[in-house]
């Protein structure tokens, strides 16, 4: 893979959550190409193996391990896997989460008769499912800080970096649940980022735009390939008007991490999005 930025990352340990994703799979290749020794977590670990695995093969140092990342004792138990065979960590990518059906309305918009009827409508959510897409995105990453961010507080030069979404700025229908805890994970960049701005750690967000992946395709593609009306919503309302390719994001991480380059950056939410956040519709 061809590296946007020239980010020297050699002698850093990475822990990337989430890691099995499309995703965060390339962020862990990114960053081992870049020279870090690289933790792949996953709350599926056969995904988590299976990348670290093939970064291995290209000669990079990677491992992956099983974590839930809304079980303190899992967390604590990979820490420690982690430490004793890569070191302690120096920039984590707090990239665990997504959406769930169960926390996902039929309908953009509510109707007379939606009670009645056999949809979804907001009040049928359920909230268990609603408690489990807020925990898996926000929690799961407040836990996770908590585990790993303690080797960087007598550090120079550490990071974090949070998965945000274009949900954080003006939330998208019919999952309410999943852009109330990405707009939570904005602040909590924000939060995190002056908290620990006397330690050196800076911590900074990516809020992708829209990109076509295995966890949104029943969203934006149809049973026989061709685009849903919500894709044609997305594609409207981005200037560039497509999706983002997956490496589109490799710059703004390794620009973020460059400790030269963004020295003085902390508390920021970097769009990445053709210009979505902008466009006003007219």
């Amino acid at each position: 893979m061809k590296l946007p930025i020239n980010t020297d990352l050699t002698g850093k340990v990475a822990v990337v959550t989430g890691a099995g994703g499309v995703l965060c799979s390339m962020f862990a290749r990114v960053l081992a190409q870049s020279g870090a020794k690289v933790a792949l977590l996953d709350i599926n670990e056969e995904a988590a193996k299976k990348t670290a695995d093939e970064i291995a093969a290209d000669g990079f140092i990677a491992k992956g391990y099983a974590c839930n990342v809304l079980d303190k004792a899992s967390l604590k138990n990979c820490h420690e896997a982690v430490k004793n065979d890569l070191g302690s960590c120096d920039i984590l990518i707090n990239g665990a989460g997504g959406n769930n059906k169960r926390a996902t309305t039929d309908k953009e918009y509510f109707e007379k008769g939606d009670l009645e009827a056999d949809t979804v409508s907001f009040f049928d959510l359920d909230s268990d499912g609603v408690e489990f897409v807020f925990n898996l995105n926000f929690t799961g990453t407040l836990l996770t800080t908590q585990e790993f961010a303690v080797d960087m507080v007598e550090k120079v030069g550490c990071n974090i970096i949070n998965i945000s979404s274009m949900n954080a700025y003006t939330p998208l229908t019919k999952i309410p649940a999943y852009s109330g805890a990405k707009a939570a994970i904005s602040n909590f960049t924000q939060w995190l980022a002056v908290h620990f701005s006397k330690t050196g750690i800076r911590v900074n967000a990516i809020a992708p735009g829209f990109f076509s992946t295995k966890q949104n395709a029943a969203l934006l593609w149809n049973a026989d390939g061709t685009p849903t009306a919500r894709t044609g919503k997305i594609l409207n309302a981005t200037p560039m008007g497509r999706f983002g390719e997956a490496e589109e994001l490799n710059g703004a991480l390794l620009f973020l991490l460059n400790n030269e380059a963004a020295s003085f950056i902390t508390g920021v939410v970097l769009p990445v999005d053709g210009g979505f956040s902008a466009y006003s519709g007219v």
